[in-house]
């Protein structure tokens, strides 16, 4: 969707040269990048690489100590009726338990001064029309989720922001959430996500801010993420695992065991691994161009910014014939 050019300043998110700790502690180390409207723009890093403080930031709950996190060129404590601007959801338990889910939202209604009806609007939206009458101590947390998305939406901001919307779903409300973060933005809207589920974000964000240690560490489309992550590697299937791995390797490729029958190959083209293998009679029933998932690409990309790593019980980890 092409978005107006007087509305792409109004739902741009500007982070630059951000800075921010907590005593010792360095959580955002000159973070910068930029969340445009029309798309979705997944947030995601290790634990502690400074998302969740980013995006506090961006919403004017803490104060970095230098740079800026700018709405629409502005800050957003300079924002008029914030909520008609932003949209946000951080903590989905933000939520009197006794309060029914109708009249949370009412409140907050009420203080920017919007019509009740906007209320059934967005409780229509998340699929908690049924529900907008119980009190939310009685939610799961999936329905906390949705009741938090229906908050962020009151406003009908160009801006959203939205702090692990997956925890709690069900398959069928990740497969909604899925598509309405979509449609959103396919509405001109600027969506950032942030969310430890990979590939979820695969099938939903068209971009990634990856951070670790409270840095950028890429800034990318999802599909020219891949495309990197993917390589010019192979994946073979073979019920020969052993025989493909040694003759592939003497024929100069790296070879990886990835599967009960699956290896993926490194430094052959496909043309010559069905070469090499025909030649020494090994059997094998696909040859294929290899595709990284974002999970992946990711974990490549983290693998210095995590506090902690250990091998993965059950896999073929550390397994590979050169």
């Amino acid at each position: 969707m092409e978005v107006p050019t007087d509305a792409i300043q109004e739902a741009t998110v500007e982070v630059r040269e951000l800075r921010k700790r907590f005593g010792s502690v360095t959580a955002v180390d000159g973070l910068s990048f930029t969340v445009p409207p029309g798309r979705v723009t997944g947030f995601v890093g290790p634990n502690g690489a400074g998302k969740s403080t980013a995006m506090r930031v961006i919403l004017g709950l803490d104060t970095p100590d230098s740079g800026t996190a700018l709405i629409g060129g502005v800050p957003y404590r300079a924002l008029r009726a914030p909520m008609t601007r932003v949209g946000s959801l951080l903590d989905a338990g933000a939520v009197h338990p006794g309060r029914r889910g109708r009249d949370h939202l009412l409140w907050l209604a009420h203080s920017h001064r919007l019509p009740a009806r906007r209320v059934d609007e967005v409780l229509e939206q998340v699929g908690l029309t049924g529900a907008g009458r119980r009190r939310a101590g009685g939610y799961s947390l999936g329905m906390r989720q949705r009741l938090g998305i229906a908050a962020a939406l009151l406003g009908d901001p160009a801006v959203l922001l939205l702090d692990e919307p997956v925890n709690g779903l069900d398959p069928e409300g990740i497969q909604w959430i899925r598509g309405f973060l979509r449609s959103l933005a396919a509405e001109g809207r600027a969506v950032l996500v942030s969310s430890h589920l990979m590939s979820e974000l695969e099938d939903s964000a068209d971009h990634v801010v990856v951070i670790g240690r409270g840095r950028v560490i890429a800034d990318t489309g999802v599909r020219e993420l891949l495309d990197a992550a993917s390589g010019d590697r192979v994946t073979l299937r073979t019920d020969a695992r052993p025989q493909a791995m040694t003759v592939l390797a003497g024929a100069g490729a790296t070879v990886a065991a990835t599967g009960r029958e699956t290896l993926t190959v490194s430094g052959l083209p496909a043309s010559r691994v069905v070469e090499v293998l025909g030649r020494e009679g090994v059997p094998f029933s696909e040859v294929a161009a290899y595709r990284a998932t974002l999970e992946e690409a990711y974990m490549e990309l983290t693998r210095d910014s995590v506090e902690y790593t250990a091998p993965v019980p059950g896999t073929d980890q550390g397994e590979q014939h050169r």
